[in-house]
Formats: structure tokens, sequence, C-alpha cells
């Protein structure tokens, strides 16, 4: 069964299933028109990979598959919907954890074959910039968007949203570590455990931004690129020498010190990207987009510049099915599915 480029019946109240298992999040969600939030079902695996200090791709994959299906069905009873009623199934194709992609992949196949529905593969990043527009319904294309979660930092021109060829351009992206992943690698440096990104944020609120400067890396001048390999390298450096030295490191003022380097390395790209493409309206998405400090900061920095944003509640910046499910209605409405060949991938070009 292949029904790529089936064009849909109807444009009216069109339900979409979204499936979310890229990371250590299984999801499940129902939305109507690429809008209105139905239901939108999380179960979290914080719990589990906080002993590791992180996420494990296996144990990911187990728990994935060990409640995929209860997800599912709390999804479509708290909508108050049927799978018959449907008008297509979405899915996080990549890019993510291959494992825990392929659960999401699989239930997803096997729910479009047995309904009889269109299937509709998602890149994670398309949903991320996607989860801003169910709150922010006035939003379309053109605009700029900032992608900033533990393996993503990029800044995207979104075009359309209808899957085809140049509906979205990566202006820059990360050359080494995602901004997220140098959230996580300084909190391991701290001790503040997983997830990292939340508890750096909290500290830093009791520390003092200026006390300890690390250095902001823009690298060639033009570019839109980013680089936190350095930044990271740096408080560890830091800290480490401190220590060595046998003298005390103020945790909250280290934490205070990376946090306002990375957010003046993530505002100064933003608005020269907003300059450079002439976009008057910028969605920051994504797992950091989450960041008390981000988003203030970007609040401020969009006002003073003219600059609409967009910036989804926290539970739709973190991974979440109801962002699948929104991308998926565009490429529903576009006629742009998928045959149950679609296969997962790891690593996936927007």
């Amino acid at each position: 069964m292949d029904r790529e480029n089936t064009q849909p019946a109807s444009n009216a109240g069109a339900l979409i299933l979204g499936i979310e298992t890229s990371c250590d999040e299984t999801a499940a969600a129902v939305v109507r028109d690429g809008r209105k939030v139905l239901s939108n079902v999380i179960a979290s695996q914080i719990d589990v990979h906080e002993a590791f200090g992180g996420v494990v791709p296996e144990i990911a994959s187990r728990h994935h598959l060990t409640a995929i299906n209860g997800v599912v069905k709390a999804a479509l009873v708290e909508a108050g919907i049927t799978v018959e009623e449907l008008d297509a199934i979405a899915v996080t194709k990549g890019p993510g954890l291959i494992g825990a992609v392929l659960i999401g992949l699989a239930t997803a196949k096997a729910m479009a074959f047995a309904s009889d529905k269109p299937l509709l593969g998602v890149h994670h990043i398309k949903g991320h910039i996607c989860a801003a527009l169910l709150e922010h319904p006035e939003l379309a294309p053109p605009f700029l968007a900032l992608v900033v979660s533990g393996g993503h930092t990029s800044l995207v021109s979104v075009r359309g949203l209808a899957g085809n060829p140049g509906d979205m351009a990566v202006l820059g992206s990360t050359r080494d570590d995602a901004v997220g992943e140098a959230y996580d690698k300084v909190a391991r440096i701290l001790g503040l455990g997983y997830p990292g990104g939340p508890k750096v944020d909290a500290l830093a609120k009791e520390g003092d931004p200026g006390a300890i400067h690390f250095k902001r890396v823009m690298l060639d001048e033009g570019s839109l690129d980013f680089s936190f390999s350095g930044l990271k390298t740096g408080v560890a450096n830091y800290v480490n020498s401190r220590k060595q030295a046998g003298l005390p490191v103020c945790a909250a003022d280290v934490a205070a010190g990376f946090q306002e380097a990375a957010l003046d390395v993530l505002s100064a790209k933003t608005c020269a990207a907003a300059a450079m493409s002439g976009y008057d309206t910028l969605a920051l998405v994504g797992g950091v987009a989450a960041n008390s400090a981000l988003r203030a900061r970007m609040e401020r920095e969009s006002q003073q510049a003219g600059v609409r944003l967009c910036i989804p509640s926290p539970v739709y910046c973190t991974d979440n099915a109801a962002m699948v499910a929104c991308a998926g209605y565009f490429q529903y409405m576009a006629g742009n599915a998928d045959g149950l060949s679609l296969d997962a991938a790891a690593a996936l070009p927007l």
C-alpha cells in the first residue's frame, strides 16, 4: 500500500494522530486542523535514565516498546475518538535514536495498514517548528525559527510547511555540541544530575552572570553557525583549575556565567539572521526554548528589534506528539503522504 501524493478527500475538521518516540518520551496526540489539540499524552523516562546521568538508547527503546500501545490508546480516549475517525497517522521518522524511532514508526505503520489511513512521516525538527503554531494560530510562513535542543541548534528559514523541497532552509547550525548538550555537560561538571538544562537554569538564578567570564564563540564574521564545545570546555577548565588549586567553586556563578555566554551567542546570531533575512517573525522552539532565561532574553531582544516572537508553552517545547500531528496535518493537506516502505533515520537533513 503506497499513498504518496494522495490528496485528502476533504479539509474540514481533519483529525491527525501524532506519534513521537525519537528519544526518551513516548508520546501520542490527536490534533484537529493542525491547531486544536484534543489530547497530548506523554510517558517520560526521566526517572529511568536519571541513574545513568543521560539517556541510554537500548533502555529507551525497551521502555518505548512497553509503553507505546497504552499511550496511543490513552490519546484516543482523551480525544474522545476512535481510530476509524482519524484522517491520517503522523509519526516521527527521524532524526533520533534509531531504535527508539523504529518503535514509533512500526506502531504507526501497523495502525495505518490496519485502518487504511494515510501514513505521514515527519521530520523531528519540523515537528518542533510546528509546535509554535499550536498556540499561535496567526503564525504562518515565511518566518525565522531558532531550534534549540539537546541535539540541535539551528536557525531555519521557514518558507512552507507542506513537506515540499525548499520549504525550509537551514541558515546556520552547530558545528559541534548543540546548546542543550552543552547544558547537560555543564550540569555533569557541576554535579547537578540529569536532566541538566532545567537544573542549570534554576541554579543560574542564584548566581552572578558577571562574576565569571566565559568566551563567546562567534566563529567567522557573518557566520550564522554555532559552536558550544569551547564554552563547555572553558567551564570544565575553570572548575578543574579551581579544584586543583584548592580554591572554592561557586557553582551558581559558574552556571550563571555559562548561561550568560550561551545566551549572548544565541541572541546575537538570531538577531543577525533576522536582519539578513528580513523576516519580522521569530519562532523559538525545541527543548531549550523552555529555559526561562532564554525566553526572557529573546522576548527583550525581539521587542527591541521590532520582531514578533512566538514561543510554545514548555510542554510543547520538549518532545511531544502534538507537534508531530501538527506537522503531519500540513503534509496531509498537501497530499504528501508516505507508503509503508517509509524507513527510520538516525540522521536526517531538514
